[in-house]
């Protein structure tokens, strides 16, 4: 049972058992109070508990959002971006939490722990002090009760009366207050049960509103997380490619190192141990130096740096080279020496040791010494195919057989082209299809060769090819527009150059893409998305000459150009784009597309030093290209074509080229506006070839469209003369703006139609000569400047090609070569 209720006639007789029953009443109060007090301390606990919470969380928030990804290369896949800023989502998704959290304990505070606070002091603390005076009058009361009961009756009769009076007046102030009292604990009684739970219940209404806030943001969340799945799996997909890719190339580095040896026609770097003389009695040491060497020059820059002393760089020291001589054992007793002769230190001799015997070789060939050379000096892009796969009509019949035979056979199997047949079938069944005589099988009703052996042999004949259906040449060209730009910029950029493409590569290639078109439309049964057909034929249909980690890490925008190739095919195969940017065929010409500046390297010179040279006014483009001949090697044998074919020259500059510089891998631009020029230039002469070990820079000849066609002049004497002729023509001239630009990034300029940039020199061709048909993805260390040209503090040749560096409006940055003429 509960309390007993008091009842007012009670508080005359003012009996035991209603005095039992008040303190049950005040019992109640005070357990009440005692609730509301460590309520009240549990809250502030909660609330500071949730600040430190709150706090803890913003730190999180700020840290995820105040970290960035590195990446590897010079562009992000989309994909990545969008992993790059989910940091950034996060720390906002968290933000906005806390946001909302701090909402709620301002809330709390005013809904709950006022209330509550409140009702405890004004309510509960006046009972105790009603309680207090009730307690003083109940003393009063019967103190003078008992003292008048006390009196003796023989005291005089007025004396008893005014006795009787004041008791009386007591007896009445005390009933009253019992009264009040009783009046007072029982309506506490009855209004503590709104006055707590009131408050309890706005405080589960914020409690939930505050997770009704999160469940909101969580479901705007759940579209952007969907799609950041999406990301992380097809990032997730391109990397374990790119890693088995990286793998295989760093086995075949440990197998054979002297192969890919990192080599430059520019420059060689490596370590050698050179002897600094004392005075005696002391003798001489030996000090390891990082040494590289600038052959045109004939440069020797040497780094001292110790990897024991903590990787610490020394100082620079730079020598000219006259002639280098190997040195015999039984004139120094250390082996792999060499004695260089130094021209600006007359009657000095450095020597110098290498690290072993090819090393030792190797430098005698860089240095023009007369040592054999060794045949780690070249290495010539090749794989042992034991199938010899070419695009004939015969590789063209194979292609539709089996591409018929997939889609009436096994569109709906699950893993299709990922799922690989047994090798020694592969290769059975391909050599048996590229076969004149025997190809005449049907794989769509020979039940002898299953799905998974013909789709293994289709992508076999693919890599087996001797150049990738999207060719070596326009590999960059395709490469670039997956790095940057719009979605629209992206396929219209891929559907030029599809079109320049050779006629057998482009149908080859359309009737592949619209076959993959059909097996990703039934991805719901093969489970062979566009992102998965992608990963499997990106490394399949286009790859770089040279195999570097560098060009590996490109794998992820192959796949993305075969994405678009594959989305697009209809509009990408059906007809020739009507425009393309920057066309040189053009003989108007537009102000080139400028989506993204990694967009228009597609249009960048191939060459470290700007070979090119944009002729406004005649509407013409001419490229110089300069070759020179190295005497130590004699492996002139089978002619080159002439420069026309556009094609072939792509192919033996990129065969030549560094086997670890990404720069030197084929670009599109330099091999379609080479085509353009067939008439403008004289044929080339002069012949290379490779010796049964090794590819090296052989002889060569320089030719321009200033020459008249059919002429050819000496390497040396045409190089001189052209870059004479050039240097002129810019020197001590201003250069004014023929396109509007506005600038994607901080380091470039903006203008208008008309800017003038006023410069001393600019310069727009190369520096002195220098084998530019190699590229290098680095300019050679200290290059001298061009001839006659006189330094400016507005407008000079900028290090990455096809730029220029100029002030406007007080403001220095990079130009856009092909945006100015020279007045």
């Amino acid at each position: 049972m509960g309390l007993h209720p008091l009842e007012f006639s009670e508080c005359y007789l003012d009996s035991p058992s209603f005095r039992e029953k008040i303190k049950a009443h005040e019992a109640e109060l005070d357990k009440t109070n005692r609730f509301i007090k460590e309520l009240y301390k549990d809250g502030k606990n909660l609330i500071n508990a949730t600040k430190q919470l709150g706090m803890a969380q913003r730190k999180f928030a700020q840290c995820l959002g105040e970290f960035q990804f590195e990446y590897i290369g010079d562009a992000k896949t989309d994909d990545e971006k969008c992993i790059d800023e989910s940091l950034q989502e996060f720390s906002s998704f968290l933000k906005n939490l806390e946001d909302q959290r701090e909402l709620m304990m301002r809330n709390i505070t005013e809904t709950l722990m006022k209330p509550l606070e409140k009702f405890r002091k004004e309510h509960l603390g006046t009972v105790r002090a009603d309680r207090k005076k009730y307690e003083k009058e109940t003393e009063k009361y019967y103190s003078s009760l008992e003292k008048l009961l006390n009196m003796s009756a023989k005291k005089k009769e007025p004396q008893l009366q005014e006795a009787d009076i004041q008791v009386e007046t007591m007896r009445q102030h005390f009933q009253e207050e019992s009264l009040d009292y009783v009046c007072k604990l029982q309506e506490i009684q009855e209004r503590k049960k709104f006055e707590c739970v009131e408050p309890m219940l706005a405080f589960f209404q914020t409690v939930f509103t505050f997770y009704h806030q999160g469940f909101e943001l969580a479901k705007d969340f759940d579209h952007y997380k969907r799609e950041l799945q999406i990301n992380i799996q097809n990032t997730r997909s391109r990397f374990e490619g790119t890693r088995s890719e990286v793998y295989e190339l760093m086995k075949r580095i440990r197998e054979a190192p002297q192969e890919y040896r990192q080599t430059s026609p520019i420059s060689c770097e490596g370590y050698l141990y050179v002897q600094e003389k004392r005075p005696p009695p002391f003798g001489s040491s030996w000090v390891k130096r990082y040494s590289t060497f600038v052959k045109e020059q004939k440069i020797l820059h040497m780094v001292t740096f110790d990897h024991r002393s903590g990787g610490k760089i020394g100082e620079t020291e730079s020598v000219t080279l006259k002639s280098c001589v190997r040195k015999t054992t039984d004139m120094l007793d250390r082996r792999f020496c060499l004695e260089l002769d130094i021209t600006d230190r007359p009657g000095t001799v450095l020597t110098v040791q290498a690290l072993s015997e090819d090393d030792q070789k190797f430098w005698m060939q860089a240095m023009g010494g007369k040592e054999p050379i060794g045949h780690y000096l070249g290495r010539t892009y090749s794989k042992e195919r034991g199938i010899d796969a070419q695009l004939d009509d015969v590789g063209l019949s194979f292609v539709k057989n089996s591409i018929s035979a997939i889609e009436t056979r096994g569109i709906n199997d699950q893993g299709l082209y990922r799922v690989v047949g047994v090798s020694s079938k592969v290769q059975k069944l391909l050599s048996l299809m590229i076969d004149e005589k025997s190809n005449e099988v049907d794989l769509s009703a020979s039940e002898d060769w299953d799905v998974k052996t013909i789709t293994s042999a289709l992508k076999l004949y693919l890599r087996s090819l001797p150049e990738p259906l999207m060719t070596y040449g326009l590999y960059k060209g395709f490469i670039s527009p997956a790095k940057g730009g719009s979605p629209e910029s992206r396929i219209q950029a891929v559907h030029c150059l599809v079109h320049k493409l050779p006629e057998r590569n482009r149908q080859v290639l359309g009737l592949l893409m619209k076959h993959l078109a059909n097996v990703a439309a039934h991805s719901k049964l093969n489970l062979m998305t566009v992102a998965n057909l992608g990963v499997v034929f990106g490394p399949t249909l286009m790859r770089p000459q040279e195999e570097t980690v560098a060009a590996i890490m490109d794998l992820k925008f192959q796949n993305i150009v075969v994405e678009i190739l594959i989305e697009h095919h209809e509009k990408i195969f059906a007809d020739a784009p009507e425009s393309c940017p920057l066309s040189p065929a053009a003989p108007v010409f537009p102000a080139p597309t400028r989506q993204s500046k990694k967009l228009n390297r597609q249009n960048r010179p191939l060459a470290v030093y700007n070979p090119q040279a944009l002729d406004i006014q005649n509407g013409k483009r001419h490229t110089y290209v300069h070759l020179y001949i190295f005497t130590p090697l004699n492996i002139l044998k089978e002619p080159m074509s002439s420069v026309g074919d556009s094609s072939s020259l792509t192919t033996d500059e990129t065969s030549m080229g560094s086997n670890e510089s990404v720069s030197s891998q084929s670009s599109s631009a330099s091999a379609s506006e080479m085509t353009a020029e067939k008439m403008d230039h004289a044929p080339l002469n002069t012949t290379l070839s490779s010796g049964s070990n090794s590819k090296a820079p052989a002889a060569g000849a320089s030719w321009s469209s200033s020459g008249a066609p059919g002429e050819s002049q000496p390497a040396a004497t045409t190089a001189s003369s052209e870059k004479e002729k050039l240097d002129e023509s810019v020197t001590g001239r201003k250069a004014k703006a023929v396109y509007p630009c506005e600038a994607e990034h901080d380091s470039e300029l903006s203008f208008q139609v008309g800017a003038i940039f006023n410069a001393g020199s600019v310069s727009s061709v190369c520096p002195p000569p220098s084998p530019s048909l190699w590229c290098s993805p680095h300019p050679p260390l200290d290059p001298p400047p061009p001839h006659d040209a006189v330094s400016s503090p507005a407008v000079t040749q900028s290090r990455e090609p096809g730029w220029l560096e100029g002030e406007l409006e007080g403001k220095r940055g990079l130009i856009p070569e092909n945006y100015v003429e020279m007045l």
